[in-house]
């Protein structure tokens, strides 16, 4: 039996891995708007963050083959999705869905099964950096030149930082190449290459490639004819290490389940908190260009809700625009500068220069 997923334009929205790292936030920023249904595999750890939001909290396990059902107005995803099930739910019951945690090759996967299976629904797969964060910037500062012709990210991932395991699952990307687009051409690239140093909020800091979704979708929607992202660690001593390793051929004979442990052990050292920096390169067609700095005191998780809320607004027509139809991405809002507006009224420092 399928999970069975109902559209209730008065139910409430549900979350999937509501109290979860990046769930638990979500949430507490979405009561404020919505009445919640939290879901994960142990309902009992959300017991506390559903009292003190005033949402109800259920058991869906999605490596439980047991159906799930609910009637809900929307639905976001927190957590892995990696058998499409809460995708495939949302699109037959009619549901806006929002998705935060796909890689490039899963948003492209949900891309073509919602091409089989046509949504009523608005899709949102909003999976580039920071639940989206980084395609509204760019978007924006598209848009402030006129169109852009390249986008060049760099993230400055605090090693401090809260994280959830599903949060460091890159690393299992960093054994596979994958494809970019650059002057106009696409051609694949190695994780870990094109080693730099950029200066992000004043830190000067050793970055490189990163296999992130808005390489993908940029290109597609702004029409640009370089979209590159890449990454580096608070310590750039961290970043060094990772390269390091990365020579050793490890993230290619070591890609494997066996492994996995202790790819991800390399980063997954959930902090106390930190803050999440990134910093996004936008050259228009005629050369000019804009620089934005985006930070977040409150870390990497509090961003990724912020980018899932405006996410949510999207998908039910609650920002001032009508929802999209069919699939969307982050940076195909229709009106770009308000989603700076909107971030910066969440609590996250924007500068453009």
């Amino acid at each position: 039996m399928d999970d069975d997923i109902q559209l209730d334009v008065t139910g409430p929205v549900l979350v999937v891995g509501g109290y979860g790292t990046v769930g638990g936030e979500l949430s507490r920023l979405a009561a404020v708007g919505w009445p919640l249904l939290l879901t994960g595999r142990t309902p009992e750890r959300g017991r506390t963050l559903a009292e003190d939001v005033g949402a109800e909290v259920r058991r869906w396990d999605l490596g439980d083959p047991e159906p799930f059902s609910a009637k809900v107005r929307a639905v976001i995803g927190t957590v892995n999705d990696p058998d499409d099930r809460v995708l495939l739910a949302a699109i037959r019951g009619g549901v806006p869905y929002v998705d935060l945690t796909r890689w490039t090759a899963r948003v492209q996967r949900a891309t073509a099964v919602a091409a089989v299976a046509p949504p009523r629904a608005p899709v949102l797969l909003s999976s580039s950096w920071m639940g989206g964060v980084t395609g509204l910037v760019a978007a924006a500062l598209a848009a402030e030149l006129g169109g852009a012709s390249g986008v060049e990210i760099a993230i400055r991932y605090d090693l401090k930082d809260r994280a959830g395991a599903d949060s460091v699952e890159f690393m299992d990307r960093l054994g596979l190449d994958y494809e970019v687009t650059e002057g106009g051409r696409r051609r694949m690239v190695m994780p870990l290459s094109g080693a730099g140093h950029v200066v992000i909020g004043g830190l000067r800091t050793k970055v490189a490639r990163i296999d992130t979704p808005e390489q993908f979708t940029l290109p597609l929607v702004l029409g640009v004819d370089t979209a590159v992202t890449r990454i580096g660690f608070s310590a750039n001593a961290s970043t060094s290490t990772l390269l390091a390793v990365k020579r050793t051929g490890f993230f290619r004979w070591g890609r494997g389940d066996r492994f996995t442990s202790v790819r991800r052990s390399m980063l997954y050292a959930p902090g106390e908190g930190g803050s999440a920096l990134l910093r996004i390169d936008v050259r228009g067609r005629s050369g000019e260009r804009r620089t934005a700095t985006v930070s977040d005191p409150a870390g990497q998780a509090h961003l990724t809700a912020v980018g899932g809320m405006l996410g949510l607004r999207r998908v039910l027509g609650e920002d001032g625009a009508p929802a999209p139809a069919g699939v969307a991405f982050p940076e195909m809002t229709p009106v770009p500068q308000d989603g700076l507006a909107a971030l910066e009224k969440a609590g996250v420092k924007v500068e453009v220069s």
